[in-house]
């Protein structure tokens, strides 16, 4: 992260008056109520942006049920890049376009769409990922603040840490095992000589 940005208040304060259309049932396929890639497409008209068809395609969805919570999150966060800072700093269509279908993706496992709007550390962790994405730094922290504090509250590095955790666990059975075993030969050996 590299240039300073928008305080992390003020972008806490949209996500918490998100508009209630914005956490409104995406469509997919014949159902919802919001067409996911037009709202998409006037953000970036918002930005002065113009994006073709195929540009538009990640946030369509036709029938699975299971990228509902990815559209739904789109939405957040196409309101919080509505925001005017994000209009005034114009970061560029494919700046918007990587960070409105990777945040989504990224954090759609961890919880549902409204949590990031009414649950506080939820709602920070969106803001802090948004910015990240666009190498921006929150408000007036320096990089490794803004690093810590994102590490610190970021499911999805909980989720990485959990798994390396496992994994390191799972690899020094598997020594202790071995160890065992090889302790277990080198004594049925000793006995069978003797």
């Amino acid at each position: 992260m590299t240039r300073a940005g928008p305080a992390l208040e003020t972008l806490l304060r949209r996500l918490a008056d998100t508009p209630p259309d914005f956490l409104d049932e995406p469509r997919i396929g014949g159902a919802g109520r919001i067409v996911v890639p037009a709202v998409v497409n006037d953000l970036l008209r918002l930005h002065g942006a113009r994006a073709t068809l195929e540009a538009l395609r990640p946030f369509a969805a036709s029938a699975a049920r299971a990228e509902r919570n990815r559209l739904a999150l789109v939405l957040v966060v196409a309101w919080l890049l509505a925001d005017d800072w994000f209009v005034a700093a114009q970061p560029g269509q494919e700046a918007l376009l990587r960070v409105l279908a990777g945040v989504p993706a990224e954090l759609a496992p961890a919880a549902a769409a409204p949590a990031f709007v009414e649950d506080g550390e939820r709602r920070e962790e969106l803001a802090r990922v948004v910015l990240a994405g666009l190498d921006v730094l929150p408000g007036d922290e320096t990089a490794a603040q803004a690093a810590d504090r994102l590490a610190a509250i970021s499911a999805t590095e909980r989720r990485r840490l959990l798994d390396a955790s496992r994994a390191a666990e799972e690899r020094a059975r598997a020594i202790r095992e071995a160890l065992a075993k090889k302790v277990a030969d080198e004594s049925a050996d000793k006995w069978t000589r003797e």
